[in-house]
């Protein structure tokens, strides 16, 4: 049975917000643990799916700037379905933005396993 195109795109919507909530979460984990100062909101423009989670969390401006990027490839990704970045065959950040984030991922994942938050990675992979 072929799903009708109404859920095919709620099946997108759905990934896509689980996508950026991942982003939201880790960047603000990150940045948590590795920047002091001033942190603001971070709001994104227009986005097609409303995702709470960017106003629950604070961000410096170095990791809001990346969370920004972060988003606006995320949201203009052409394939279909979308592969996780590291096993992409288009590269659409540049190389220090890809390095940056993956930091940022390499750091947050496991800092959420220590932490035995094991709830919330189990919600963002599969919930």
């Amino acid at each position: 049975m072929k799903p009708t195109n109404r859920l095919h795109n709620l099946l997108k919507q759905r990934k896509l917000r689980r996508d950026l909530k991942t982003l939201a979460l880790f960047t603000a984990i990150y940045c948590r643990n590795h920047h002091q100062g001033t942190k603001n909101r971070f709001t994104p423009k227009e986005l097609p799916v409303p995702v709470p989670e960017f106003d629950r969390h604070t961000y410096c401006n170095e990791c809001q700037e990346l969370l920004n990027y972060a988003v606006s490839r995320r949201l203009r990704c052409p394939l279909d379905p979308k592969p996780t970045c590291r096993r992409c065959p288009k590269n659409c950040y540049t190389q220090t933005k890809r390095e940056e984030i993956r930091e940022v991922m390499s750091f947050s994942g496991p800092y959420l396993v220590k932490h035995g938050r094991f709830d919330l990675l189990w919600r963002m992979y599969f919930g």
